[in-house]
């Protein structure tokens, strides 16, 4: 069985646990956080570790990571901490559930992949995508790194997601639908036209907005 070490003691902590732990080859054997975010030695029965020194106790040699962390500022925060723990030289685990339809198509590193996700033939999942529970991911549609989609969202085919998006929970984009990077569509809305970087879009269809960059 091979080894993890999860990034986080907060609830997505807690929820990747379970999953790599009831449904994956993995054992979860420690966590680990930024020293001044620990406040305790032990989560969920195991130990906590100051990322700072975290390879000296999990060695990279025998040792996977996960970051679980959620998409605070657009999943910037997400993607610092990826950045940094490959840059250590850890492998970053991936979770799909046994519980997704998936058929094999390309899926990166550290993607967190829950059940009741439908991924049809010919899409593309770049690293650091988190797919929470029963969406439709359309057939040749791309999401590219560092992306956040909420439940029950529909991305239609041939859609392209790219990098830092973040999709609420019952969204919906059209196919053929292309969203620029840091683009943030609010629970409910409806996607039916492109968007460029940086676009906020509310639930109502006609409400396509840019946000300024310190906004995101």
């Amino acid at each position: 069985m091979k080894k993890l070490v999860i990034y986080g003691c907060g609830s997505i902590a807690e929820v990747a646990d379970f999953y790599f732990g009831t449904d994956s080859d993995y054992e979860v054997c420690a966590f680990t956080n930024a020293s001044e975010f620990i406040d305790g030695k032990v989560f969920r029965d195991r130990p906590v570790v100051a990322f700072e020194d975290v390879e000296k106790y999990y060695p990279t040699a025998d040792y996977d990571m996960f970051i679980a962390v959620g998409y605070a500022k657009t999943n910037q925060v997400r993607q610092q901490r990826f950045a940094e723990a490959r840059a250590k030289g850890y492998n970053c685990a991936t979770y799909i559930s046994s519980r997704a339809m998936y058929y094999g198509t390309p899926v990166g590193e550290n993607c967190f992949i829950l059940e009741n996700n439908v991924i049809q033939p010919f899409v593309k999942i770049g690293n650091n995508v988190t797919l929470w529970s029963g969406n439709h991911i359309g057939h040749h549609s791309e999401i590219k790194d560092h992306c956040f989609i909420s439940s029950h969202v529909v991305v239609s085919g041939l859609c392209r997601i790219h990098e830092n998006c973040f999709l609420g929970v019952n969204s919906t984009l059209r196919d053929n639908v292309e969203l620029g990077k840091f683009t943030v569509v609010s629970s409910g809305a409806i996607v039916m036209k492109n968007c460029e970087q940086r676009t906020l879009v509310r639930a109502a269809a006609s409400d396509y907005r840019i946000v300024k960059k310190d906004l995101i």
